[in-house]
């Protein structure tokens, strides 16, 4: 356990409250509420002594990342620290103080673009690294989770949660969503006319439909046409160029007007068209959504998915494999902890899937931490998620 000093917050909705209701057609794990709870929680600590660490000021923290290209923190893995400090309250005495403390850092490393977004990457001196721009995904994580320490805390002491929520969406829409598709982008710098291929592209694993319901009604544009335009665009992709698998590739591009999957290394990767590094998280972004929603756009798209692999692996979840082409051809001849998390999420979804879901939690939970960022950090989320302490604001 991270022994740093922190006091207890009272909270509205302690981890294992199960505040939060799940559509009436989620599949739960056979192994019961109490072993599924006991079971997060346990790696939450594990997590938590690995990743969460003391930033480089007295009130500051931070999620290492330590990424393969030098970065030590990026805003992804601050984002996804925020949502695990507000769901693990009143199971950790220190999340709020944590949670606090990842703010702060955050506010320190602003975008050079719009200083209300995070720079995306630091090295472990807390400088800057690797432009000083935005990433989409970190910033509308960092806002959902402002929005449940709001709910979780109230905003009345040191963080006015809500405001700075408001603050952070407000960014959102004006920096990352295109004002002619509704659809993010890829970050504050991909701005017309500078980089017009950029600029009407998407990475889907930003596609978090379950955001941009919590955010309806809230700052900055009107979320309920962003969901629409994003389901909408699964949907054509999944028909179009996945119709057999439901698998969506990391990158597309031409958004604005035939929507297809990016070429190979258009930005990071061999494997940008590919359901690779990025798209991996997927099944988590989309099956949240349909396990608490039950919208039927949202599930069809997650339990698809789920279908897909369930089939494809045997129902075996050893043979899921580190990357497939959108026709389901496996990319490496290795699992990886990064690929099968998620697939848990949407298993909860798939109305075939209860033998599926429960091989699933069996291996992830029997698996001991990866050491790897990525992959663990995915596994606690996708374990809040299954476990049914998964929040919405």
């Amino acid at each position: 356990m991270l022994c740093i000093a922190g006091s207890a917050h009272a909270q509205n909705h302690p981890f294992g409250s199960h505040h939060q209701a799940y559509h009436a057609s989620t599949l739960r794990v056979s192994a019961g509420q109490a072993a599924a709870d006991s079971a997060t929680s346990s790696f939450y600590w594990q997590w938590k002594s690995r990743y969460v660490e003391p930033g480089c000021r007295p009130d500051e923290y931070r999620i290492r990342a330590s990424t393969g290209d030098g970065a030590h923190v990026v805003s992804e893995g601050q984002g996804y620290g925020m949502l695990i400090a507000a769901m693990m309250a009143g199971q950790d005495a220190q999340a709020r103080t944590i949670f606090d403390g990842l703010h702060r850092y955050n506010r320190r490393h602003p975008s050079q673009n719009n200083p209300d977004l995070m720079a995306w990457a630091q090295d472990s001196s807390c400088s800057d690294i690797l432009d000083h721009d935005s990433a989409t995904d970190g910033d509308l994580d960092i806002a959902y989770a402002l929005l449940l320490a709001d709910a979780q805390w109230g905003s009345s002491g040191a963080i006015d949660y809500a405001a700075e929520a408001t603050r952070v969406l407000s960014a959102i829409a004006a920096s990352n969503v295109n004002p002619t598709t509704r659809l993010v982008n890829l970050g504050d710098w991909a701005k017309w006319p500078d980089d017009p291929t950029y600029y009407y592209a998407t990475r889907s694993s930003d596609w978090m439909l379950g955001h941009f319901r919590g955010f309806i009604g809230r700052a900055g544009t009107d979320w309920s046409q962003v969901l629409s335009a994003h389901q909408t665009l699964i949907e054509t992709m999944q028909n179009r160029y996945a119709s057999s698998t439901g698998l969506l590739p990391d990158f597309i591009i031409n958004t604005h007007t035939t929507p297809r999957p990016a070429d190979a290394n258009f930005l990071e990767a061999p494997h940008d068209g590919s359901y690779s590094w990025n798209a991996a998280r997927v099944p988590w972004r989309l099956g949240i959504d349909a396990a608490i929603s039950g919208d039927t756009r949202s599930r069809g798209a997650a339990s698809r998915i789920s279908r897909w692999i369930r089939g494809k692996t045997g129902g075996n979840p050893s043979n899921i494999r580190a990357g497939y082409t959108l026709a389901g051809r496996a990319i490496e001849p290795y699992n990886d902890m990064v690929f099968m998390a998620p697939f848990a999420v949407a298993a909860t979804t798939d109305s075939g899937g209860q033998a599926w879901l429960d091989s699933l939690w069996n291996a992830i939970v029997s698996t001991a931490p990866t050491e790897d960022y990525y992959g663990d950090t995915l596994k606690l989320l996708s374990m809040l998620c299954v476990s049914r302490n998964w929040l919405t604001p």
